[in-house]
């Protein structure tokens, strides 16, 4: 049976050139590049040419990039860091409802600790009106966080217009650009941003290297106490060679963007009208075409996500439901709720994300396998028969 992966939101497989330039450091290299000796001055000119490799992606300049560990350590970074940093002007934080939980949790731990926390809503397709973030500001306001791209139901947020109402009121701005960055243009200075979260692994790049962005002249917390790594920001020896491999593949991100982009939005289409056509009662989540151009979500009614992915699995089919941090939870997506999904509708959700490496006869499989996949499913289910008895009566 052939083996078909559409869960590339949850991670990707290593570009080539990453791999290559990963284990070649690793064979070669095994300093410290804090070290003084010459067996540092290798990983720290690695160090510093993958530094500018993430600033280019992105449009910022070297010294403004932070490596981190994950993206929700770039997340708790940003939040808890920015507001901290500005406590004694005021202790009001904006983020918005749909938010990855590492920043959802970062905001709900900042309560904790004696901050105000407004949860700015989304409509039905999880897009954010700037409007509701201005009516959310006040004096105390120091900080706003809201993501770029949703990773669930791949919406992309009006963040440029979001970051110019922060600026008149002199808030600082941080957005979680793992969805996006790497995969969309995505320019700090064009946006407007003050702080920006990306990882490598949603770029073809490894796990365990991720970044934070924060513009020169904005004030961060640090939030690990150590040495003087990351200009003093953030302490720990850095992981290079997973960084080298983020440098990489941020590198080939800039350079391939136009040809990926070419390549996955036409797949994601076949995606977004070939399941409806194939399946009745499906509910495409997320804005139709203002979403990310390898995403394709949706809710199916009266069956469950985790049943779903189970038989796709079993039929060769990776795919997930709500994000890789929820799809074991048992319950439905809070983002999707916000979204005024009801709540048994949001229990059907599966999502589908493409990769470098999946063609229009993959997309074509699932599209012929699915219908068969949901029969057998609703044919099992008591809210399906209710409905059925309802219809021809």
């Amino acid at each position: 049976m052939k083996k078909v992966y559409f869960d590339h939101a949850a991670g990707n497989p290593l570009l080539p050139d990453v791999l290559k330039a990963m284990v070649s450091f690793m064979e070669t290299s095994y300093g410290n590049p804090a070290a003084i000796h010459d067996w540092g001055d290798d990983p720290r000119e690695a160090l510093e040419e993958a530094r500018n490799q993430v600033a280019s992606l992105i449009g910022g300049r070297p010294e403004e990039i932070i490596f981190t560990g994950s993206a929700t350590e770039s997340n708790n970074f940003a939040v808890k860091g920015l507001a901290l940093a500005r406590k004694k002007k005021g202790r009001h934080v904006i983020v918005s409802a749909i938010e990855h939980f590492s920043v959802l949790y970062a905001a709900r731990t900042l309560e904790k600790w004696g901050f105000e926390v407004s949860f700015a809503p989304v409509d039905g397709h999880g897009l954010l009106d700037p409007e509701e973030v201005r009516r959310l500001i006040r004096k105390e306001t120091t900080l706003i966080s809201v993501m770029h791209g949703n990773g669930e139901v791949g919406t992309v947020e009006p963040i440029e217009e979001i970051a110019k109402i922060a600026r008149e009121h002199d808030v600082v701005f941080h957005t979680d650009a793992v969805a996006t960055a790497g995969t969309i243009p995505v320019d700090v200075d064009r946006l407007g941003l003050d702080a920006l979260s990306l990882a490598g692994n949603q770029f073809y790049g490894p796990v365990g290297a991720a970044a934070l962005w924060v513009r020169k002249g904005v004030r961060i917390m640090p939030l690990l106490d150590g040495g003087v790594q990351e200009g003093g920001r953030r302490a720990g020896t850095e992981n290079i060679p997973a960084i080298v491999g983020l440098g990489v593949a941020a590198k080939l991100a800039r350079v391939e963007m136009e040809e990926r982009l070419k390549k996955l939005t036409p797949l994601r289409d076949l995606l977004i009208e070939g399941i409806p056509e194939k399946v009745n009662r499906v509910v495409l989540t997320g804005h139709p075409t203002i979403r990310l151009p390898n995403h394709a979500s949706f809710c199916v009614e009266f069956i469950e996500g985790e049943a779903m992915l189970m038989l796709l699995n079993s039929s060769g089919f990776a795919a997930a439901s709500g994000s890789a941090c929820t799809s074991r939870a048992l319950k439905a997506s809070h983002v999707l709720l916000a979204m005024g999904l009801p709540h048994e509708l949001a229990q059907g959700s599966v999502v589908f994300t493409l990769g470098l490496e999946n063609n229009r006869e993959e997309v074509e499989d699932l599209l012929g396998s699915l219908p068969q996949i949901i029969g057998r499913l609703r044919d099992m289910s008591p809210l399906y028969a209710k409905f059925l008895k309802g219809v021809k009566g």
